[in-house]
C-alpha cells in the first residue's frame, strides 16, 4: 500500500505533480504525464474518478477512485461527528484482507482526522467491473448472489467481530447513538415534511414514536448475533463482475452488529416492490442455507423472518433522514430508495412491531 506525505484536501489538488511525487517516491524512474479528472461527486464523501497517464508498471493503477472528506458542510458535519471516513479508512487498512468478498483495490488508506484523510482504490472499471447506482433495480437472481455473498460475509465473523475489532463498536458509535438521541425528532420532522406525499399520512405518527424511541428500538435490534455488517448495502455500494458477480463498495458505516440487518437493508433499497414480495422469503432461506452451509447452526425461518421485518425500520429510517440533511446522496435516487423502503415497512407491518416496544 502506497504511504503519501500530503493528503490533499480538494480535488483540485490531485494534479500531475501530486501524483509524480508518489511515483518517485514508490517507483523511482516513473514519469506521470498526465492526470485527467472525469468526475466528481459529492455527498458523504467527495468521490473522484480519474485517468493517470504514467509510463510505470502495471500495479500503479491507471485509472483511481479517490475519495476525500466531503465538500458538502452538512454531510461532512454529520459523518465527521462519528468518524465514518475514519472508520472507512481504518477498515481497509486492518479488516478488509479478511473480508471474503470481492473488493476493490486498495492503493491508499491514510489519515486519522476526519479533515486530513484519503482512501485511494484502483477504479473498479479499470478491470472491465461495472459500478452500480443507487437508484438500480436489481433482480432476483442478481438479489440471489448479493444475499450469498452477505452470509458468507457474517459467517466468516458470526460471533466474533466484537471480540476481533472492538474499535468498531466503541466511542464513534456511543457518539453516534448520542447523536440519534438528539437528532432524530428534527430530522424526522423535516425528512416527512420534505417528503411530502411519498410517505403515507398514517406513517406520520409512527415515524415520530420511533424517532423518539430510537435508542430503546435500536437496543432491541442489537440484541441477536453478532457479526460484521456493512450497514450500507444498497445498490450504489455494489459493483458487477459480471451479471451475478457483486461487489462491494462504500465501507463507511462498517460496524458489528445482526447479519440480518444488512439483509433487511439491501432487500429494502435494491428491489422493487413487487419483485421483493415475491422473491422475499426465498431470498431469506438462501440466506439462511448458506449460513448453515458455513457452520452456523440452525436458523429458524420464523425467527429470521421476524427480525427481518423489524429491522425494515432502518433502511427507511436512513432514507428519509439522508433526504432531511440533504448533500447526501442524489435527491432522484433518494426519492426512489424512499419509495421502496416505504413499500418494505408498509408491507412487513414493521411500525406495529417496533410500536410495541414501550
Amino acid at each position: 500500500m502506497i504511504a503519501v506525505t500530503d493528503i490533499p484536501r480538494h480535488p483540485e489538488k490531485l494534479t500531475t505533480s501530486w501524483f509524480q511525487e508518489i511515483a518517485s517516491q514508490h517507483y523511482p524512474g516513473t514519469t506521470v504525464q498526465h492526470v485527467a479528472v472525469y468526475a466528481v461527486d459529492v455527498g458523504t464523501t467527495t468521490r473522484i474518478r480519474l485517468a493517470v497517464d504514467h509510463d510505470g508498471p502495471e500495479n500503479l493503477p491507471r485509472q483511481w477512485f479517490i475519495k476525500l472528506p466531503s465538500l458538502s458542510w452538512r454531510a461532512r458535519l454529520i459523518t465527521a461527528l462519528p468518524r465514518l471516513f475514519r472508520t472507512e479508512v481504518r477498515f481497509y487498512n486492518e479488516i478488509a484482507q479478511a473480508v471474503p468478498l470481492s473488493l476493490p483495490r486498495v492503493v491508499i488508506a491514510q489519515g486519522k482526522s476526519g479533515s486530513k484523510a484519503i482512501l485511494a482504490l484502483e477504479d473498479v472499471t479499470a478491470s472491465g467491473a461495472i459500478p452500480g447506482n443507487p437508484a438500480d433495480s436489481l433482480q432476483a437472481n442478481q438479489a440471489a448472489a448479493v444475499v450469498r455473498q452477505l452470509a458468507r460475509l457474517h459467517a466468516r465473523f458470526w460471533n466474533q467481530s466484537d471480540q476481533l475489532y472492538p474499535w468498531l463498536g466503541s466511542s464513534a458509535r456511543a457518539l453516534e447513538d448520542r447523536l440519534g438521541r438528539v437528532l432524530s425528532v428534527p430530522l424526522m420532522r423535516r425528512g416527512l415534511q420534505l417528503a411530502g406525499k411519498y410517505i403515507p399520512a398514517n406513517f406520520h405518527e409512527p415515524c415520530l414514536h420511533y424517532a423518539r424511541q430510537r435508542h430503546r428500538i435500536m437496543q432491541f435490534l442489537s440484541s441477536g448475533p453478532h457479526t460484521l455488517v456493512h450497514h450500507d448495502c444498497h445498490p450504489g455500494n455494489l459493483f458487477w463482475k459480471d451479471a451475478l458477480t457483486p461487489g462491494f463498495l462504500d465501507w463507511q458505516m462498517v460496524r458489528s452488529g445482526e447479519g440480518i440487518s444488512d439483509i433487511a437493508y439491501f432487500m429494502a433499497t435494491a428491489l422493487e416492490p413487487e419483485i421483493r414480495r415475491e422473491k422475499e422469503e426465498s431470498l431469506l432461506a438462501i440466506y439462511a442455507g448458506e449460513l448453515e452451509n458455513h457452520g452456523i447452526g440452525e436458523i429458524h425461518a420464523a425467527h429470521l423472518l421476524q427480525r427481518y421485518r423489524a429491522h425494515l425500520i432502518y433502511p427507511f429510517e436512513a432514507m428519509i433522514l439522508t433526504l432531511a440533511v440533504g448533500g447526501m446522496m442524489r435527491h432522484e435516487s433518494n426519492i426512489v430508495l424512499l419509495r421502496r423502503t416505504v413499500a418494505a415497512v408498509a408491507d412487513s407491518g414493521t411500525f406495529q412491531m417496533v410500536k410495541l416496544l414501550r
